[in-house]
């Protein structure tokens, strides 16, 4: 077995718990279980998140799903969200990614939004170790952020974003992470609140984008310097391999 048995399992675990997944328990126990890639402490820490989520009621486990990660955006499961916010540069990032995924064959569905982690995971399962640990060590400030968050909060999801970074085996910039963390928390419960945070315009990627200026490289650079968001009209400068 090979890493994407975990990073299948992840996926899994931070999407929205439907019947599917509820039912699915035992199977992921079992494709934990022989997984190689996961040490003693992350088997036994996403085997309790299975076990949270796929033994509990359903609709409050979906109730519990939408108050963390759909009506609060300091915890959203969209990558791009904590690196880009609503600046134009997320659409150009949003096109990279979709790039990447096409020239792997990896196809995605057009309701789709490429930087929903789950997706995201589900893609890096299909990849090589060294693609995994590197595009997951461009992501790590992002997801240990997530992960102080949830720890603040007290949630057992802290354990799927630590067994990413456990995978990922890097040691995200601490600069870069304090960075996302200081973007005030919303309130899930404050409706008007919420809407007005989320009314932003809409992110456009597709077909239409110039496929020579997309590619790995690219998205990989918007990812290591987004943390630092350029002017609108400066060019994106990448950072320096310290950096994240």
């Amino acid at each position: 077995m090979t890493m994407a048995n975990a990073l299948k399992i992840i996926s899994a675990l931070l999407s929205y718990p439907g019947p599917d997944l509820i039912a699915a328990g035992p199977d992921l126990h079992k494709a934990l279980a022989a997984d190689t890639m996961t040490g003693p402490a992350e088997k036994t820490a996403l085997g309790a998140l299975i076990d949270d989520i796929c033994t509990r009621d359903i609709y409050e486990a979906q109730e519990r799903y939408v108050l963390l990660f759909d009506r609060t955006r300091a915890l959203s499961l969209h990558l791009f969200e904590h690196v880009h916010g609503e600046s134009r540069d997320r659409g150009q990032a949003m096109v990279d990614l979709a790039t990447m995924y096409d020239a792997q064959g990896f196809e995605i569905d057009a309701s789709e939004l490429p930087d929903y982690l789950p997706l995201f995971l589900e893609y890096l399962s299909t990849q090589s170790s060294a693609e995994v640990k590197n595009l997951l060590g461009q992501t790590a400030h992002i997801i240990a952020a997530i992960a102080k968050r949830l720890a603040k909060r007290d949630s057992i999801y802290r354990n799927g974003f630590e067994a990413i970074l456990a995978i990922a085996d890097i040691t995200p910039d601490a600069e870069a992470v304090a960075d996302i963390l200081k973007i005030p928390e919303d309130n899930p419960n404050d409706l008007t609140a919420l809407d007005k945070i989320w009314h932003e315009e809409v992110v456009t990627f597709g077909a239409d984008s110039t496929a020579a200026a997309c590619g790995p490289e690219r998205l990989r650079t918007r990812i290591r310097a987004a943390n630092r968001p350029a002017p609108d009209d400066a060019p994106i400068q990448p950072s320096t391999p310290g950096d994240h």
